[in-house]
């Protein structure tokens, strides 16, 4: 038995095999029936080959003839099937079908030993799977996928190699025995073919070339030790040594093998799937050091844009109420600023089952794929559509820390192309989201520690202030007034009188804002009963109303029913909305208009109540807004800068938050959320007459309906100026 006799007794087991497996697998699609027509076509045709290389009958021949003239008519319907165009009907396949009648005839004739009918055969052959390769590759470039684009390009390439050394074989035939490479290349092709079918959508590339090559490489290391050994050491009275060094062998030098493998493999095949591994690579260094979310999103957002494989990316973080998404950071084309969460219910119900594939899914509400489940398909291309917009193609990923719940989304996209991400793209994503809610998670827990040292740090300077200046503060007050008022009936000079007042004043706001400090750096360990808000907010407009005497301010107070209670000291909700409504009448220089409300915010995390002052000054400009919490900073030429630091502190320390909502010349809108507890009071909303007579001289009216904030967009988390649009307001 020659080496050419047993290499095709080989490979038509193995391609008969391929065949069996395909059968076994239990689909029985046009495609599939297809290929196990090819493959066992083909392996038969090997079989065939051997056969007569071992007995040199005529009837090997004839059947060896017969199965070649099969082969194109099986391998160019094949190659339609793999990639169905609709619209585009190739002839090649009724080509290839006319011209195999008279190739038959041939075969089965007494001619067929002839050279002119071989060569006939032979060019008939070949000739038609060239064309089908052809007609396979341009059918993938008229796809529009890129991954079906990166799976034909594959498998041409392979296809036309086996082609190329099975042209290399021919002359066997005619009495030359060259080595029988094309055998073995055509079984790989048939290998990758089956692949291809296996995995439908898109076929694994990366993994079943890495895996392939190694394990031809491995194959001929194996083969290659197994020879040496037996002609060095000996033959069959070692073998059980000579199997044990060469497992040896194998094991030390499989590892690095298939790693070097998959590099090369990866470097020819998938240079632009590599450019978006090593930017994805590069972003997941940074972020090992990166506690600052903002420095996350511009550091993840840059590596993408330089990227090779994406057009558009966007990232998105849940606000604290659950509410929605806010675009924390994109590029490319413009995504929305914020996701509410009710409208992307579905989409986000089926988010937590995985990464969506928004082609996939839209590929899914037509009908073309599998995709059953609750949500439907079409209601998450919908929803998906409505909610992201021109982002609503590509890959939708979560964000989460490991046992957290959804923190955010992250948007990328290539418009170039459609089905753009193979599923190895789409692992190493899907690796980057993992790490970016770590990092989140992370910034958040840093965040608190900074406010605890702050504030540490803050009471320690307090107590200090409280005891170095304010007994001074005292006695220097104390003999301001002895000055202002002497005794023995002597008067005061007018000038200075008005220096001693001075004195007298300036004491008093130093006082103050010690007390400031002081309320900062408090820690509120106290137990809270739950409160109504409603008459808080009456309250304090009562309480305000004396300071718009004659000022050209309206106020209209809008109040919702039947809101819950929540858990905060009267007296410092007070505080606060006195400190919000003061802000937004100096902003407005005493001309305008100065909304108060309240009402029920519903969302994904709970229930909280919504209480919001909005004004119609000029806004708060983006740079002034980047500090308006921060302690000691003000833009006002009075003021001590801590109204808003401290009613930041006291929301936060009840378990809310303050949003800021500004447009540049429309006004702002401070928002006050705070957690409901306990049940509803049902708290009536008092008649418009009672409060505008009380509020009368100040211009004050409370209307039923919810007010709307002026020029009011896409809510911003208090300290998160990049999601505000820029505007001029005083802070």
């Amino acid at each position: 038995m020659n080496l050419r006799a047993q290499t095709t007794l080989v490979c038509g087991a193995l391609a008969l095999a391929i065949a069996l497996s395909t059968v076994l697998a239990g689909k029985f699609r046009k495609q599939h029936v297809l290929f196990v027509g090819f493959a066992a076509d083909m392996a038969l045709w090997y079989l065939s080959q051997s056969l007569f290389g071992f007995f040199q009958a005529s009837v090997w021949e004839r059947l060896r003839m017969v199965l070649a003239v099969l082969l194109p008519v099986f391998a160019v319907s094949l190659f339609e099937a793999l990639v169905p165009i609709e619209g585009r009907r190739s002839r090649l396949g009724r080509v290839a079908l006319v011209l195999a009648v008279p190739m038959l005839v041939l075969a089965l004739s007494p001619y067929v030993t002839e050279d002119p009918v071989r060569v006939a055969i032979f060019v008939y052959v070949f000739g038609l799977v060239a064309a089908g390769l052809h007609e396979l590759y341009r059918r993938g470039v008229l796809s529009g996928s890129r991954a079906t684009q990166r799976r034909v390009r594959f498998l041409v390439v392979i296809g036309a190699i086996a082609a190329l050394f099975s042209v290399g074989d021919f002359p066997w035939i005619e009495g030359y025995d060259p080595p029988p490479v094309g055998l073995v290349v055509s079984v790989v092709f048939l290998f990758a073919l089956a692949q291809a079918l296996r995995h439908e959508r898109l076929l694994d590339l990366y993994e079943m070339v890495g895996r392939l090559a190694v394990a031809t490489v491995v194959a001929f290391v194996i083969a290659g030790l197994f020879y040496l050994l037996l002609n060095v050491i000996g033959p069959f009275q070692t073998m059980y040594l000579n199997a044990v060094l060469v497992a040896i062998v194998v094991q030390v030098l499989f590892n690095p093998l298939r790693d070097k493998v998959e590099q090369y493999v990866q470097r020819l095949f998938f240079r632009e799937r590599g450019s978006l591994h090593a930017a994805v690579a590069e972003a997941r260094r940074k972020l090992a050091h990166t506690l600052k979310v903002e420095e996350m999103a511009t550091a993840v957002v840059a590596v993408l844009e330089r990227s090779r494989s994406i057009t558009s990316a966007a990232l998105y973080l849940r606000d604290e109420a659950g509410a929605g998404f806010e675009r924390l950071a994109g590029f490319g084309r413009k995504a929305p600023e914020y996701v509410e969460y009710a409208p992307a219910r579905a989409l986000l119900e089926r988010l937590e089952r995985g990464t969506v594939l928004l082609d996939e899914l839209r590929r899914q509400a037509r009908g073309e794929l599998p995709g059953g489940g609750a949500p439907s398909p079409s209601e998450a291309l919908l929803a998906a559509e409505a909610v992201l917009g021109p982002m609503s193609g590509g890959v939708l990923l979560a964000i989460r820390a490991e046992g957290s719940d959804l923190l955010g989304l992250c948007v990328v996209s290539d418009e170039r192309i459609r089905d753009a991400f193979t599923p190895e793209d789409v692992g190493v994503l899907e690796m980057l989201a993992a790490q970016i809610g770590v990092v989140v998670v992370n910034s958040r827990v840093y965040a608190k520690m900074q406010e605890r040292d702050r504030l540490a740090v803050l009471g320690q300077m307090a107590a200090g202030l409280a005891h170095e200046i304010r007994n001074p503060l005292g006695a220097i007050k104390g003999a301001a007034q002895l000055l202002a008022e002497p005794g023995g009936g002597a008067g005061v000079d007018p000038s200075s009188q008005e220096f001693v007042s001075i004195i007298i004043e300036e004491v008093d706001r130093l006082n103050r804002v010690v007390g400031s400090v002081l309320d900062l750096a408090r820690q509120n360990t106290d137990a809270v009963a739950p409160i109504d808000v409603n008459p808080v907010v009456r309250r304090t407009v009562q309480v305000m109303s004396a300071e718009w005497h004659g000022d050209d301010v309206e106020v209209a107070v809008t109040l919702g029913d039947s809101l819950p209670r929540t858990a905060i000291a009267a007296e410092q909700l007070q505080q606060v909305l006195m400190n919000l409504v003061r802000n937004a009448a100096q902003a407005m220089r005493g001309k305008g208009r100065i909304g108060i409300g309240t009402r029920l915010r519903e969302s994904h995390a709970g229930t909280f109540i919504e209480i919001a002052v909005s004004d119609t000054g000029p806004g708060i400009s983006r740079k002034a807004l980047q500090s308006i919490f921060l302690p000691f900073f003000t833009t006002k030429s009075e003021g001590t800068g801590l109204g808003l630091a401290i009613s930041q502190r006291i929301v936060q320390v009840a378990g809310g938050r303050i949003e800021v909502r500004t447009r540049e010349g429309a006004g702002t809108t401070f928002t006050v959320i705070l957690p409901a507890a306990m049940e509803a009071l049902g708290t009536p909303t008092p008649g418009t007459v009672g409060l505008a007579a009380r509020a009368a001289v100040a211009g004050v009216a409370e209307r039923p309906s919810a007010p709307q904030p002026a020029g009011s967009e896409a809510p911003a988390q208090a300290g998160a100026p990049e999601l505000v649009p820029p505007g001029a307001h005083e802070a």
